[in-house]
């Protein structure tokens, strides 16, 4: 379950947790998302000109970028086309691949959530891009603008059709304090939120080994379950309530 509240001006996601332990995903607001998108737009821009350049120069046999008076299907399939996918596929490529993240997007510290707060699916992504057509309308994405200013969630149309959010990648992690008495020592508990803190960028093999190694150490009496959610449960319980 989650649901969306308002803290101070700033809305944002609540997750609720099996464990009782809510996470609290910050609202971004149309300045992050503007600086976003400009951020990702100079960068498609760069990548775009960069292959338009280079395989302009490779096709003519020279230092020189003009399209040839008569263009040839080659010109057109070497160089016109990868050049317009990399600007115009840009947005739809690299937030599947990068799990609702551009680079743009990394820079400014947010990424694209579902309401659940989990990455969304393919197909919410796709809806999300297609709706740009709409949210750029008339220019320079006057539509979205006017949206996340109007709507209380602060989302443009194309996050109102996908059902998503963009939320401050800081805020992922914003759990409850770790009780001392859930783990042996202050380190430990360092070490615990630092680890939920990553966990999202740490490949499956690591997160099992650290999250077995640390409730080990807190309860070795107990068997480990080999699932990931589960193992993150435990250590969410341990933030929550610590362990006897």
């Amino acid at each position: 379950m989650s649901s969306l509240e308002a803290s101070g001006s700033t809305p944002a996601l609540v997750i609720d947790s099996a464990t009782g332990v809510d996470v609290h995903l910050r609202v971004a607001g149309p300045g992050a998302r503007a600086a976003a998108f400009v951020l990702d737009w100079v960068i498609r821009l760069i990548l775009a000109m960069s292959w338009y350049v280079i395989a302009a120069a490779i096709y003519n046999r020279r230092l020189d970028i003009r399209a040839p008076l008569v263009p040839s299907a080659r010109w057109f399939v070497a160089v016109l086309v990868p050049s317009a996918a990399i600007y115009f596929l840009y947005h739809y490529v690299l937030e599947i691949a990068m799990r609702g993240r551009t680079p743009g997007k990394r820079m400014v510290g947010v990424r694209i959530v579902a309401r659940s707060g989990s990455t969304p699916s393919v197909g919410a992504l796709l809806a999300r891009n297609v709706f740009r057509l709409i949210d750029s309308f008339p220019f320079a994405y006057t539509v979205g603008l006017i949206s996340t200013l109007l709507t209380r969630d602060q989302v443009r149309i194309g996050d109102l059709a996908a059902g998503t959010f963009l939320v401050y990648e800081s805020a992922r992690a914003q759990l409850p304090a770790l009780p001392v008495a859930g783990v042996a020592n202050a380190a430990q508990a360092e070490l615990v939120g630092e680890l939920l803190q990553r966990w999202e960028q740490l490949a499956p093999e690591a997160r099992r080994r650290l999250a077995r190694r640390i409730l080990d150490t807190a309860a070795p009496d107990s068997s480990r379950p080999e699932d990931e959610g589960a193992l993150r449960g435990e250590l969410e319980r341990l933030m929550a309530a610590g362990t006897s």
